[in-house]
């Protein structure tokens, strides 16, 4: 079985958001066109979010370093955030104009460590609920698309490669941070180079 997945299409990384994306807000269209078409068929939509608790020590602030640069945290490569997707703040919410999302996956909130992948943190030491959700409604196909297709999107991507499932990138239906040149354009061939069927959302 299909199932969508909607990787942080959340305020703060849309437009005037703490961590905006280019252009993210121009991705909740298609994003609303495919819930309602997978609404259609029946099958499964999961809603990824960042939840972050205020402390955590990925966000710049917390660790004494410079946004946009990268160091050490916890022994893992680092990229230092500006404070975004608090817990229960505003700037976490899914963006206004997306249409409703029932099931909904959080992510990152242990503070001392980062998560970008919606099914792991980014030392695999703990599992999100994705998998078991996944398995549990026995959904083997996976249509992945969202913010960023640097970040989120790409580790999302490659777990779920890793984990056996099929998985198509709708590349129309992601946007990216792009910090160093051309990231987003490298993790497209990541992912296709890893097994991902890259497609437009026109032709789902």
């Amino acid at each position: 079985m299909n199932g969508l997945i909607l990787v942080d299409i959340q305020k703060d990384f849309c437009k005037n958001g703490a961590l905006e994306v280019k252009d993210g807000d121009t991705i909740v269209p298609i994003a609303n066109k495919l819930i309602e078409l997978f609404k259609e068929k029946g099958e499964m939509i999961i809603g990824t979010k960042d939840w972050h608790p205020s402390s955590h020590k990925s966000f710049a602030v917390n660790s004494d370093q410079k946004i946009g640069e990268a160091g050490q945290l916890n022994g893992l490569y680092q990229i230092w955030w500006p404070v975004h997707c608090v817990q229960n703040e505003n700037g976490a919410e899914f963006h206004s104009k997306l249409h409703p999302i029932e099931n909904i996956v959080y992510k990152g909130e242990n503070p001392e460590i980062d998560s970008y992948s919606a099914f792991f943190d980014n030392g695999k030491k703990h599992k999100t609920s994705l998998d078991d959700i996944l398995k549990k409604n026995n959904i083997d196909t996976l249509y992945i698309m969202g913010l960023a297709t640097d970040y989120c999107v790409k580790f999302t991507v490659l777990d779920a490669l890793e984990l056996g499932y099929k998985v198509y990138l709708i590349e129309d239906g992601c946007k990216g941070v792009d910090i160093f040149p051309e990231d987003s354009k490298k993790a497209i061939n990541e992912m296709k180079n890893k097994g991902a069927v890259i497609i437009n959302s026109n032709n789902i």
